[in-house]
């Protein structure tokens, strides 16, 4: 096995990539999946889900849980499922599809949504939030000031509980010749909020 921990915080370079597509880097994956505050058997909806990381971790945090991954490019939805494959996850369902426009065929309804991108955000947050079950949690992402302040905006509108809202702020020790340096990995918000 790959990945044989109980633990999250798969290292990045153990997930196949591809150029230009976003993987959620392992210390800003343990802050989102803390925020997601899964259960064992959660079902989550990842919407934009890129690489596969969000996925492949809960997979294997909550093997009684299911997990949609959602992602509109058939080749990042075929390496999404290679990376599930790769840590023998069984309990990811990668659906090829646009949101919000493909919601109405996701099964079963979330308790659990992660926002990981997409265009409008906004109507994705509202849409996702519509399927979003009694009491759960519905977490994103904004690496920009202007979706932090729609995501902000759209938890207000939806009348959201309990928000939070968290900005990484992660450095990671890298070799630079014969020198060890300290490289800082892109600040992201996570946002967060419950539907009571």
């Amino acid at each position: 096995m790959l990945w044989s921990y109980k633990t999250p915080g798969i290292p990045d370079n153990l997930f196949e990539q591809l150029p230009g597509i976003p993987l959620t880097q392992r210390e800003v994956r343990l802050l989102l999946i803390s925020s997601l505050r899964m259960r064992s058997d959660s079902i989550l909806w990842d919407i934009g889900a890129g690489t596969g990381t969000i996925p492949v971790e809960v997979g294997l945090l909550c093997p009684q849980g299911k997990i949609v991954a959602v992602e509109r490019d058939e080749d990042v939805a075929r390496l999404i499922q290679r990376n599930c494959e790769r840590f023998e996850v069984s309990n990811v369902q990668v659906i090829e599809g646009i949101a919000p426009d493909c919601f109405q065929d996701l099964h079963p309804q979330p308790n659990r949504i992660c926002i990981e991108g997409g265009k409008p955000i906004k109507e994705i947050l509202k849409q996702a939030w519509h399927y979003l079950q009694a009491e759960g949690r519905i977490v994103a992402t904004a690496s920009n000031l202007e979706n932090l302040y729609t995501i902000s905006e759209g938890l207000a509108e939806l009348q959201a509980r309990n928000i939070e809202v968290v900005q990484s702020a992660i450095n990671r020790l890298e070799t630079r010749g014969i020198h060890q340096t300290f490289a800082a990995v892109n600040p992201i918000f996570i946002l967060s909020g419950e539907k009571l």
